[in-house]
């Protein structure tokens, strides 16, 4: 029993080890096509705009009312100890270090993850993956690489509006509801944020773009079995992404903040 305990753990680690080295290697493939010619600037401001433009209201959304539930909260737990002026700084600083990276790169997963494995996967399944290669076209190149890059750089700038939304919606909060001034309320905001503040959230952003777009694009590329396989590769860009933005969230924060 023990024996066939150990052999299925094994026998899982070993899968694990196999999977991760096969998305480290597709990773690899398709950054490199990024420094190497032909290019194609017109895949990488489409997939662009759909990353950064067509996500743009579904994130902000979710900035917004987390600024505004967050102002409400901190609020309700800080009057029991009479610290209620510290609810500026509080908002601020879980917008810009954590919620505002970390939200919007679930809900862009949950949008451009899935569009991006359905789309490619449909491409593979429907064999026009099979005939950009009759036709001298490098379907890394082609479909992987500008959705990386978009990736990249698109998540910072979302990440950027989030942060405004979210010190927003906190802001409407505390002054039309809470009875902060206006003047307190953003003097406190402004004198409490840090410059790495931010710069640790955009890189988080840059970081989780390209796990949104690696996750959504390999799971695509290697869907298997016709809709139903485009239907689990899907499922599987999605939830990967969601597991991996929240785990490397945690070795992100250790890297900029641990002491």
């Amino acid at each position: 029993m023990a024996l066939g305990w150990l052999g299925a753990l094994g026998q899982l680690v070993l899968a694990l080890c196999r999977k991760l080295g096969a998305v480290v290697l597709f990773a690899a493939e398709g950054l490199s096509h990024a420094v190497r010619p032909p290019f194609h600037p017109h895949l990488f401001l489409r997939a662009f705009l759909e990353v950064a433009y067509f996500s743009l209201p579904v994130v902000g959304l979710t900035a917004v009312f987390t600024g505004m539930v967050l102002a409400l909260q901190s609020y309700s737990g800080f009057s029991r100890f009479g610290a209620e002026g510290a609810v500026a700084n509080v908002v601020v600083l879980s917008i810009t270090r954590e919620l505002g990276p970390v939200l919007a790169g679930l809900m862009v997963a949950g949008r451009i993850g899935a569009a991006f494995a359905a789309e490619i996967g449909t491409m593979r399944v429907t064999d026009q993956i099979d005939a950009l290669t009759t036709l001298s076209t490098d379907p890394m190149k082609y479909l992987v690489t500008p959705r990386l890059l978009a990736g990249i750089a698109a998540m910072p700038l979302l990440v950027l509006v989030a942060d405004v939304l979210g010190v927003m919606g906190g802001y409407l909060i505390g002054t039309m509801k809470l009875g902060f001034s206006s003047g307190t309320y953003l003097k406190a905001t402004f004198d409490f944020l840090q410059v790495m503040d931010v710069v640790s959230g955009l890189v988080k952003a840059a970081v989780f773009g390209f796990i949104v777009a690696l996750m959504g694009t390999w799971c695509g590329y290697n869907s298997r079995g016709g809709a139903q396989g485009v239907g689990a590769a899907t499922t599987t860009a999605v939830v990967s992404s969601s597991i991996l933005i929240l785990a490397l969230d945690y070795v992100l924060t250790e890297a900029f903040f641990a002491r």
